[in-house]
């Protein structure tokens, strides 16, 4: 399959296990001997039709034992016990929830009562955290120093009120990380050229991130609609609160560019699955 990227300078690893293909990043695996981390992609579960193949989520009206099935392949291919996940449930805000041991299965295996969250963090060992997606942006955080892990789900309510700064300030106040400690990743959302807002988004971003960045963030088309990127508000964010670029990976595969790898929301209208990220601390 040939994937159409969207920059050819930051890269993302694509990967394959016990008949499932998953995206890491490089940054993040020099601590695989701490924790273990992993981005689906469409392929290798059992799902049918417009939720072919890895669909994650048992939202989308797909059989509840294929998606199942799928989250049993997925676990088993990054390592983990799926019984133990602790699933977020987003609602494009920036609250965040502190998970433990006592959390392991909401979601999956008993109901949850996380509820308008977008952002999952622990400092537990063997307690696996999953974010969902189709086009929002996956943020990864990792402090090797205080070992813990983070995700946040950052569509574009949630990147222009810089959902990833906020991640960082919360891991501060809640574990004493340090910025310049945590390593972060970007992972496989929408590219910019994909990616058009209407004039009250294109402001809203304008108010918040000024025009310093150009074409490079946001651009109007004749129209009278704008181009957004954001990966690089994203980028911004997480410079700004203090995260050295050389602890960012920042992918260059666009979910909406190769919807028959990654589900896209806007490249399907709507008729897709979910993907995931997971992040868990190894014992």
């Amino acid at each position: 399959m040939k994937l159409q990227y969207i920059n050819k300078t930051n890269t993302c690893q694509i990967k394959e296990n016990a008949g499932v293909t998953y995206i890491t990043f490089p940054k993040l695996e020099q601590y695989n001997d701490e924790m273990l981390h992993g981005f689906s992609t469409r392929l290798g579960g059992v799902s049918k039709e417009h939720l072919g193949f890895m669909n994650l989520s048992f939202t989308r009206g797909d059989e509840i034992e294929a998606v199942s099935e799928n989250h049993r392949r997925f676990a088993k291919a990054l390592g983990y016990d799926e019984s133990k996940l602790v699933f977020s449930n987003q609602v494009h805000l920036t609250n965040f929830y502190k998970v433990t041991s006592k959390d392991c299965g909401k979601g999956i295996t008993r109901e949850s009562d996380i509820l308008e969250i977008d952002g999952l963090v622990t400092n537990e060992p063997d307690v696996p955290l999953i974010t969902f997606y189709a086009d929002c942006v996956p943020l990864f955080f990792y402090d090797p120093e205080k070992k813990v892990i983070a995700m946040a789900h950052s569509g574009w309510k949630g990147t222009v009120e810089r959902i990833g700064a906020k991640m960082v300030s919360y891991m501060g106040t809640e574990y004493g990380s340090k910025p310049e400690d945590i390593i972060c990743a970007i992972a496989p959302s929408i590219c910019q050229k994909c990616y058009e807002v209407s004039e009250d988004v294109a402001l809203r971003f304008l108010e918040v991130f000024g025009d310093e960045y150009g074409d490079a963030l946001l651009y109007k088309k004749e129209n009278g609609k704008y181009q957004l990127n954001l990966h690089k508000a994203c980028e911004i964010t997480l410079l700004d609160a203090g995260i050295r670029p050389e602890h960012l990976d920042i992918t260059d595969i666009c979910t909406c560019c190769n919807p028959e790898f990654l589900f896209s929301h806007r490249a399907s209208n709507g008729m897709r699955g979910n993907l995931a990220g997971v992040m868990m601390l190894r014992e």
